[in-house]
């Protein structure tokens, strides 16, 4: 999945970071893609995603579902989406 969803570097450059992989997929990811992710990770590591992600690593819309699909919030209930702190 990393050549198909981190399409801007090497695969073998972007399974280095599988967090980064494993965002993307949740956020852009087709339904058969995330089907597998879901299967072969676990939602234990879903989760740990969602709680590690950077800001920009996820659109509104894939956040609030990710964390209603998990069961991390009710509907219309997700924390906000990670911002990017400037030093």
């Amino acid at each position: 999945m990393a050549k198909k969803y981190i399409w801007w570097q090497t695969p073998d450059k972007a399974a280095a970071r599988p967090q980064r992989v494993i965002a993307q997929v949740m956020n852009i990811g087709d339904f058969s893609d995330v089907q597998v992710l879901d299967e072969e990770l676990g939602e234990d590591c879903l989760k740990d995603t969602l709680k590690t992600v950077e800001a920009g690593q996820f659109n509104e819309r894939s956040w609030t579902y990710w964390h209603y699909r998990l069961g991390l919030s009710g509907p219309g209930h997700a924390p906000p989406l990670p911002v990017r702190k400037l030093q």
